[in-house]
């Protein structure tokens, strides 16, 4: 018997879709002073933009960059114009994944974010009880779980 799926194919691409909107992508994915204190530390234009792009999805949608994705144009143009790396940087950086997830820890250390484990589930279910009993969506669900997990800077699981 097929396992029941709770989420459609579309609801599942709406919880990690980036912004389209200029004043969202300008909001969420622009770097403070001390953000970029700490990019600049990192040689080269190709290693600045690799660092910032992967902060950035951190951030938000709160994922670490997987080393099969290529980043969005959109995140990466405005990474490029903060770091002041070009874009076309992005392929010197992405091919060794040595630096790729070292500076996916460092990334890490850093600004304090943490890896899903099996530690998180109790005080995450306990998060959504409430809500579980007033609903049967398993998207309304999903979305509070994801915004549990951002506000205390775990990083997603996979879907």
């Amino acid at each position: 018997m097929p396992r029941r799926q709770i989420l459609t194919d579309s609801e599942r691409s709406h919880l990690l879709a980036l912004p389209q909107d200029s004043c969202d992508l300008i909001r969420l994915y622009s770097f403070s002073e001390t953000d970029f204190a700490i990019i600049q530390q990192h040689r080269g234009a190709a290693n600045r933009l690799g660092f910032g792009v992967q902060l950035c999805y951190m951030r938000y949608p709160g994922v670490a960059l997987p080393l099969e994705w290529e980043p969005d144009a959109a995140i990466l143009r405005i990474v490029s114009q903060q770091t002041d790396a070009a874009a076309d940087e992005w392929p010197k950086y992405s091919r060794r994944a040595e630096t790729r997830r070292e500076y996916a820890l460092e990334i890490q250390s850093v600004y304090g974010f943490k890896t899903f484990t099996n530690d998180h589930i109790p005080s995450t279910v306990s998060s959504l009880e409430y809500l579980a009993w007033q609903t049967d969506k398993g998207i309304v669900l999903a979305e509070a779980l994801i915004q549990h997990l951002r506000s205390h800077s775990i990083l997603l699981p996979s879907i």
